[in-house]
């Protein structure tokens, strides 16, 4: 059995909606640079207090004003000063302490996790959805072996927000943590809801995972709560060239396995780091660079590349998607190469609820013409 979720502070848990009033401080890398601000400060009628003891500058804001000035400040000086400029902001009246230290950013910093406050209100609010792509049997195009969850948000007007945007913004919120996880579980929830019965391909990147043995009880814990059988969940590590940390990898994979569930890793082919991922990490599945596959048909450089991979991948008993099929040519040349699936706007586009394929739409469009 699972142990209670005692709700981990890192990946489960939200910081405060909104500030109080309270000061900023700043601490200035030069003496012209100091000047120009308390100038700007001067010119704009905000009162503001030098303290020598501490070489801070003290700004007085009211409740959600601290971006306006951090913005204010910022447009005067130029790009290095912003980074070199330290930022903390602190509500009420008490003045900084030992422990607060750790919170001090660059006003560039501070200035971009004020503007990426949006998404903090969206995972509040839940403003989550997964579109799915099919990934068929590349011998088969018509027939749909799992589908990829693929993170959304919805703004307030409903339009969907792309995936790199959102993960920008969290970076700039510190919320990389909490958006991997509500992604996980969005995508889990949305596969079972639409009950198609496929298997699913459920992204997560590796560096938003603090603690393996204890954040991924609630993602595991969701999934036996819904009723999802393990062996239709596929955790496919999405960025995997840019891992650093493989043991801390290994331990992720570990524990999804040891739950029943099987790993892919994307992007091979796209550096030399992958074939030293795959022999070591031994995934369930791969993912051909969709960089690789784009005029695969047409350029000899990338076929022979790609149909080394993939007789690579064959003979050590690894199960292959060709991503990012976009042709009649590709979709070929992958079929004829040995690849075990493939996925791309040429099978279907991104939607919600889950897509059939074009090879199955246009399959039932012709039965359906031969009964009439």
């Amino acid at each position: 059995m699972i142990e209670p979720l005692k709700g981990c502070s890192r990946c489960e848990k939200l910081p405060a909606a909104g500030e109080g009033a309270g000061n900023l401080y700043l601490w200035l890398p030069t003496p012209h640079t100091l000047a120009k601000v308390k100038r700007r400060l001067g010119q704009a009628g905000r009162p503001h207090r030098y303290l020598a003891a501490s070489r801070s500058l003290r700004v007085p804001v009211e409740a959600g004003e601290s971006a306006e000035v951090a913005a204010l400040l910022a447009g005067d000086l130029g790009e290095q000063e912003n980074e070199d400029t330290r930022v903390l902001l602190l509500e009420g009246e008490r003045r900084p302490g030992l422990a607060d230290y750790s919170r001090v950013v660059s006003l560039a910093r501070f200035l971009a996790a004020r503007q990426a406050d949006w998404v903090l209100d969206l995972l509040r609010e839940r403003r989550l959805t997964s579109l799915f792509q099919p990934i068929v049997e590349a011998a088969d195009p018509g027939s749909v072996f799992a589908y990829e969850a693929l993170l959304r948000g919805v703004a307030e007007d409903g339009r969907l927000i792309g995936p790199d945007r959102l993960f920008a913004a969290a970076h700039d919120r510190d919320l990389l943590f909490q958006l991997d996880l509500a992604g996980r579980q969005t995508a889990i929830r949305e596969i079972v809801r639409h009950g198609t019965g496929s298997r699913v391909f459920v992204n997560f990147t590796p560096t938003s995972i603090y603690d393996p043995a204890f954040c991924l009880r609630s993602t595991v814990a969701l999934i036996r709560e819904t009723g999802l059988s393990p062996d239709r969940v596929v955790f496919e590590v999405i960025e995997s060239e840019q891992v650093r940390d493989l043991g801390h990898l290994e331990a992720i994979l570990n524990v999804y396995r040891n739950y029943g569930f099987q790993v892919a890793l994307d992007d091979l082919g796209a550096g030399y780091s992958s074939l030293n991922l795959m022999s070591r990490l031994r995934p369930d599945f791969v993912k051909l660079d969709r960089e690789l596959i784009r005029g695969v048909d047409e350029d000899p450089y990338k076929a022979v590349i790609a149909e080394k991979l993939l007789e690579l991948a064959r003979q050590l008993g690894i199960r292959t998607v060709a991503e990012g099929v976009e042709t009649d040519g590709e979709l070929d040349w992958v079929r004829r190469h040995g690849a075990d699936y493939a996925q791309g706007y040429r099978i279907a586009a991104p939607a919600s609820p889950p897509p059939l394929p074009a090879a199955a739409v246009h399959r039932e469009t012709a039965t359906a013409g031969g009964v009439f």
